[in-house]
This record gives structure tokens, C-alpha cells and sequence, in this order.
């Protein structure tokens, strides 16, 4: 029973697989905020390139949903109107890009949790488009720590309008 106690002592020690130096939750959470700060910062500088490598590659899990009270002012214009609305990263990108406008995100009542690996952002916005806010609502993202940091997995977000 010893020497087997000493071989899984020995097998911890070596593996780097096995080492507890995982990232600690206080030091991801300043991680994600960063990228929520580099999130903010490149829709006023209209750098659709930046906010594409915040999200995982080939992932477009992003989805609106129209908050109740306008969709049912939304569908009484047209009736064919979708309540989510499936988007991806790069289409926003492009948005920020071309935007003739100032744009700018404001995040209110920010919420960060995560566990080192894994994350959620939840806040409040404000979008602005040539500074009138032209859409406010909730919005949340899933991270995941990446070999090239945190990375945006998902994003919801509800829209409220004006």
C-alpha cells in the first residue's frame, strides 16, 4: 500500500496535467473584465477585426430576443415578425465597421462568475448609434478559457427598443 502511495505521489509531482496552478477564479474574473473592456472599446473605434478575435472561431451562437412587450408592438405592424432572431459575431463586426455613426455599447450592472475554465458575463446595456440609444436590454455571454485566453462562446441578449 506504501509503494503505491508513493507512485501516485510520484505520478502528481511529474504530470503537469495533474498540477493544481490551474488559474484562480479572482484572476479570471479581472481576465474577463478585460475583455469585456476591450469588447466596449473597440465598438467606438469601429474595430470589427478586434471584436471578431474575441470570439471563438467558427462559433456563431448568438442569438436576439424581442422583449414582450415590443414584440407585441412589433407584430401588430407585421404579423410575420420573429420574436429571436439568430445573428453572428462577424455580421456585428461588419456593423461596427461600416457604421457611418459613432456607435457605442454602455454596460450597466455588470456580473461576472466563473471558475478559472469556464464564465458568464451579465448586464444591462444601452446601444447607441450616433449618441440616441437606439436599443437597451439584457444581454449575457459564455466564455471559455482558450489557449489564446477568454474567449466568447455564446451571447444572448434581449431587445427592449428605445
Amino acid at each position: 500500500m506504501r509503494i503505491s502511495s508513493l507512485v501516485l505521489a510520484a505520478a502528481f509531482a511529474l504530470a503537469p496535467e495533474f498540477s493544481f496552478a490551474a488559474e484562480q477564479p479572482s484572476q479570471a474574473k479581472a481576465d474577463i473584465e478585460q475583455v469585456v473592456d476591450t469588447f466596449k472599446a473597440a465598438i467606438i473605434r469601429h474595430d470589427g477585426q478586434g471584436l471578431k478575435e474575441l470570439f471563438l472561431p467558427d462559433h456563431g451562437n448568438w442569438l436576439s430576443v424581442i422583449h414582450e412587450e415590443l414584440y407585441r408592438k412589433v407584430v401588430e405592424r407585421n404579423p410575420e415578425a420573429q420574436r429571436i432572431n439568430p445573428s453572428t459575431y462577424a455580421s456585428f463586426a461588419d456593423f461596427v465597421t461600416h457604421a457611418k455613426e459613432p456607435v457605442e455599447e454602455r454596460f450597466y450592472n455588470v456580473r461576472i462568475e466563473t471558475n478559472g475554465t469556464i464564465g458568464i458575463v451579465y448586464f444591462n446595456f444601452d446601444f447607441l448609434e450616433g449618441g440616441k440609444i437606439e436599443n437597451r436590454g439584457d444581454e449575457t455571454w459564455q466564455l471559455i478559457k482558450t489557449d489564446k485566453g477568454w474567449k466568447i462562446a455564446a451571447m444572448l441578449y434581449s431587445s427592449q427598443g428605445a
